[in-house]
């Protein structure tokens, strides 16, 4: 999957990245979010990206405030490493009569921040702690906590340009525990980190800031 970020692509450089992604079978969706939202309206963002693309659109928020009736779907998020309640549940409670009158396909969705080796965006927008990379029962707690709960998908996230991605055994040991759809990203660089993180269980791998640096390396994934 294509993480896009309204606040860092110009409506006018979607073309680009389109023509570049749309004709590869290993691309299969876009994502769209941003930790804040600079953009007035992401309305706008997304009809482009559906006028020129077949794939599906998927919401990644980082607040209520990205909620759009133009996507496909909305990644239901509860960032379960943390302890902030305002990512647990606060902006869940605010979002979702919005996600019932957009008619929007809710997919709730598990996210867990793992430890990178610097501060993200996320950590520190959400004012919480990611997981230590060097815990492997802790984060195993974790994944079997977003199984029992009932959520449908599992995302780990390292975060935004980390310098680590997301430790290959985690990746191993949360596909062994659940029978979840797996999601990995952050600190994927290219095609062979991609193949990595699939090789290890991953069912998706989502790549944002390599491609936000170098629209070209839309290429390799073709």
């Amino acid at each position: 999957m294509i993480l896009l970020d309204p606040d860092r692509i110009e409506v006018s450089e979607l073309r680009e990245i389109i023509s570049l992604a749309e004709g590869s079978s290993f691309i299969k969706a876009y994502l769209v979010g941003t930790s804040f939202l600079y953009r007035g309206d992401v309305d706008e963002f997304i009809m482009e990206l559906k006028s020129r693309s077949h794939k599906p659109v998927l919401i990644f928020p980082g607040d209520r405030y990205q909620l759009s009736d133009k996507a496909d779907a909305v990644l239901f998020l509860s960032l379960l490493s943390g302890r902030n309640p305002e990512y647990l549940i606060g902006e869940q409670v605010k979002a979702a009569p919005f996600v019932w009158k957009y008619r929007l396909e809710a997919i709730p969705t598990a996210y867990l921040l793992i430890e990178s080796g610097h501060l993200s965006s996320v950590e520190f927008v959400s004012n919480t702690k990611p997981l230590p990379r060097d815990k492997e029962d802790l984060f195993s707690a974790y994944v079997l906590a977003s199984y029992y709960l009932g959520f449908k998908l599992l995302y780990l996230e390292a975060g935004s340009g980390a310098p680590r991605s997301v430790p290959l055994d985690f990746i191993r040991k949360a596909k062994e525990l659940v029978d979840l759809p797996l999601l990995v990203g952050g600190g994927l660089k290219g095609r062979e980190d991609v193949e990595e993180v699939l090789s290890a269980g991953a069912d998706f791998a989502v790549v944002g800031d390599a491609v936000e640096k170098s629209f070209p390396i839309l290429e390799s994934f073709s």
